[in-house]
This record gives C-alpha cells, sequence and structure tokens, in this order.
C-alpha cells in the first residue's frame, strides 16, 4: 500500500514538474498565475527585508531543496563506476592509438557501443531530478519577474552603485538574476558539501 502510494506521489511530482517546466515556457498566463499564486506565500518579504537579501533567500532555498532533490533521487554510485569507466576506456584508447593496436582499438570502440544505453540511463537520472526542482524553483523565479514587473525595485552593488535589477550586466543577463547566480554559487556548494552530494571522484 506504501510503495503504491509512494508511486503515485512520484507520478503526481513528475507531471507538475512537467507541467512547471515546459508549460512556462510556453504559456505567459501560467507565468503569470503562478507568480501571483506565490505571491501569497512570498509578497512580504520585499517589505521586511532589501530585494538582493530577498534574492540571496531564493538562491538558498533552491539551492538546499535542489541538493537534497539531487541526493536522494540520483544513483551516485552508478554515476560514479560511469565516469571512472569512461576514464580508464578513454585512457586505454589513447595507449591503444599511440602503439597502433588497431585490433585493441577496435575491441574498445566495441565498448563504447556497449556503454550508449548506460549514458542513456545516466541522462534519465539527470533529467527526473530537473522536474522535481522545477516543483520549488519555477514557481519562485515566476514570483520573481512578476514582483519585478510591477515594482521595479533597485539594488546597490559593490563597485557598481545603483541599478535597477532588469538593467543588463552582460549581454541579456540582467542584474537581479547575475547576483542571484553570485549567491547560488557559493550556498550550493556549502549545502552540497555539508550533506556530501555529488563527488564524482
Amino acid at each position: 500500500m506504501n510503495q503504491k502510494l509512494t508511486k503515485s506521489l512520484d507520478s503526481l511530482a513528475l507531471a507538475v514538474g512537467f507541467t512547471f517546466f515546459f508549460g512556462v515556457m510556453i504559456s505567459g498566463d501560467l507565468r503569470h498565475s503562478i507568480g501571483l499564486a506565490m505571491g501569497f506565500i512570498l509578497g512580504w518579504l520585499p517589505f521586511l527585508l532589501p530585494f538582493s537579501v530577498v534574492i540571496f533567500v531564493m538562491a538558498a532555498i533552491t539551492g538546499l531543496y535542489a541538493s537534497l532533490i539531487q541526493k536522494y533521487t540520483m544513483d551516485w554510485d552508478f554515476l560514479r563506476e560511469q565516469q571512472d569507466r569512461m576514464k580508464n576506456l578513454q585512457r586505454e584508447m589513447r595507449e591503444a592509438q599511440l602503439s597502433g593496436d588497431k585490433a585493441r582499438q577496435q575491441q574498445l570502440q566495441t565498448e563504447q557501443l556497449k556503454m550508449v544505453s548506460d549514458q542513456s540511463k545516466m541522462m534519465q537520472m539527470q533529467f527526473k531530478p530537473m522536474l522535481y526542482i522545477g516543483i520549488v524553483s519555477i514557481p519562485l523565479f515566476m514570483w520573481a519577474y512578476l514582483y519585478i514587473e510591477q515594482q521595479h525595485p533597485v539594488m546597490v552593488f559593490p563597485f557598481w552603485g545603483e541599478h535597477p535589477v532588469t538593467a543588463p550586466v552582460l549581454g541579456p543577463v540582467v542584474f537581479w538574476f547575475y547576483w542571484y547566480f553570485v549567491c547560488s554559487l557559493p550556498v550550493s556548494q556549502i549545502i552540497r558539501k555539508a550533506l556530501d552530494i555529488g563527488r564524482m571522484s
């Protein structure tokens, strides 16, 4: 019974993640609706905290959630094993090429083809957590986009001074997303290290 319930909840979560992940790409109404809904949960934050701190909170939430999802949905032993196999195969291929061992090269190429199914499994394993992560991260971003569109906040950056958060930093990258990226990197690394996630070698 519990196993059946777990499987049903898993399918529901994947369906929601899939809807969020692809729905926001094609539907402006869905993006707006998700942003409005999240406003009831997060709308008070900018009244208590500077917007730069709000972005930091978003980075911390998404970093923790994404790390936990990856920890418990990905088979890290399998990924490490595949990485080691690929490294060994590449090393042996180089050695066979340098020595001119055509028979060994052909044998290694055959082994590479056999690993295609494992590579496909790895891609599926990495795609599934993305759908789970989207359940939290996409609503957060939709709320941020809606709030910024309505309130036009500004942020003060070291050495750069005060800028509208939608002003471009480099190409299409705007200030608020740049700040989110700057915050998320150290936060995610600290969380992943604390939870011992993703050590591939």
